[in-house]
């Protein structure tokens, strides 16, 4: 109960009595002025200006039954109209706190933020799916044709960028490697001719023919030594593998090792252990698929006769099936392009989704905001919480949160308007309202009361 609740509770009505021939006013005395003994003298001269005990009685048949008393405490002491009377100016009442210190209001992700102004249009509700962002996928297949020696990761698997998937056994590696390794060591000896010649003709012993020659078997063995060096970068083999080969700490030349392009969870394997694969641009087969989930799309469909009412740039609230916002975003772009079968555009909208509540191939309702409209006080629709069957935000007081009834106005891409209970630069929870009011029906509960 507030402190004003606790104020009207204790105020009892009494009688004055008359001595003007006007109507007796009832006045506000406290409880403890009412069972305060009154002096004999005083009260020989209240009986007296009634005249006897009978009038007396009428007085108190009139101003002092019972029954009035408790009239009058119910019309203007409960607790009950007193919270109501609270809730209907903003105030939040004492007893419905939820006590969270600010270390538990971060960790169950609480978050403030403060009443703003914005464009609040018409809602449009259209079907969405939501898929994965084409730029956060990667299938991967082999680069050498060769056998599956290796699996080392499976499907669910988490992989970051460069880990290795798997170990393929290549002739075909090695035969690269092997060429590259001889285009080397030719240049490597082609220099050491030319560099002999050239000093062998500055002291007039050789030609210069012979240095042309040595000149042109050097740019000759370099070439052939960088087309073997660009075929390994082709398969996979990086220069610091390369340093490792011409340093004969390779290994096996045979050894392909197909690595992770991005970093993502493994969502299929085609790959089996000792599975004979073969390299190619289309007949390669894809053994491992690898996606990043912390972006994804929602494609909107849009239908023919609204398509001039989406823009770039509309707020869009997408919501699961039974009517909770799980993610707010904007249309990134429309797909000027209309499909044959559905007659329908895409609108996309690009969704950050690393708390992984979005899954790719799940359907949602998009609202969509269409239509110029006033600035207006919103806050995100799932802000609004029913507490005691009104509509109500939770606002930061001490020691926890308060639910503070409000009024609401339209509607429209996952915002609500607030026509009073909050001004402009107010405090509120933005994510976790209904967390609160979870806790705060929690707390009722366990005290007996039936909020």
């Amino acid at each position: 109960m507030t402190m004003a609740a606790m104020t009207v509770g204790v105020f009892a009505f009494v009688t004055i009595p008359a001595t003007s021939g006007k109507a007796e006013t009832p006045l506000p005395m406290t409880a403890a002025a009412a069972a305060a003994p009154q002096d004999d003298d005083h009260a020989d001269e209240a009986k007296d200006a009634h005249g006897d005990d009978d009038h007396a009685g009428e007085a108190k048949d009139a101003h002092g039954d019972d029954d009035h008393a408790g009239e009058a405490k119910d019309a203007h002491g409960d607790d009950d109209h007193a919270g109501e009377a609270e809730g209907a100016h903003g105030d939040e009442g004492g007893g419905d706190v939820v006590k969270l210190t600010p270390e538990v209001a971060k960790e169950a992700g609480i978050l403030l933020e403060q009443a703003e102004l914005g464009a609040l249009g018409e809602s449009l509700s259209l079907p969405a799916e939501i898929r994965f962002d084409a730029d956060r996928m990667a299938n991967v297949t082999p680069k050498v044709s060769g056998v599956i020696d290796r699996l080392l990761v499976g499907e669910g698997d988490t992989v970051a960028y460069g880990d290795t998937l798997a170990l393929i056994t290549s002739r075909e590696l090695a035969g690269l490697k092997s060429q590259w390794i001889i285009a080397q060591t030719n240049e490597v000896l082609a220099a050491q001719a030319l560099e002999r010649l050239e000093g062998l003709w500055a002291q007039k012993i050789t030609s210069e023919a012979n240095v042309q020659t040595a000149r042109a078997e050097h740019e000759s063995a370099k070439t052939e030594s960088e087309a073997a060096e660009t075929e390994l970068h082709a398969v996979g083999i990086d220069h610091a593998a390369l340093e490792k080969i011409a340093a004969a700490q390779d290994g096996n030349n045979a050894n392909a090792y197909l690595t992770a392009p991005l970093a993502g969870t493994i969502v299929r394997r085609a790959a089996t252990l000792g599975e004979t694969v073969t390299a190619g641009d289309s007949s390669a087969k894809v053994l491992f698929t690898i996606v990043d989930d912390s972006v994804v799309w929602a494609d909107i469909a849009v239908y023919k006769q609204d398509i001039s009412r989406v823009r770039v740039g509309a707020p869009v609230a997408l919501k699961s099936d039974a009517g909770d916002v799980i993610a707010q975003s904007t249309v990134a772009f429309i797909l000027p392009v209309i499909d044959e079968v559905s007659r329908t555009a895409t609108a996309r909208v690009i969704i950050d989704n690393s708390d992984r509540t979005l899954t790719p191939g799940q359907f949602v309702i998009a609202d969509l905001s269409v239509g110029n409209a006033a600035e207006v006080l919103r806050v995100p629709q799932s802000a609004v919480q029913l507490v005691e069957n009104r509509p109500s935000v939770f606002v930061p007081v001490d020691g926890g949160f308060a639910p503070r009834a409000v009024m609401v106005g339209t509607t429209a891409g996952g915002y609500v308007e607030i026509r009073t209970g909050l001004e402009e630069g107010d405090l509120f929870v933005s994510d976790g309202a209904f967390t609160l009011k979870a806790q705060l029906e929690k707390d009722a509960f366990g005290d007996g009361h039936g909020h």
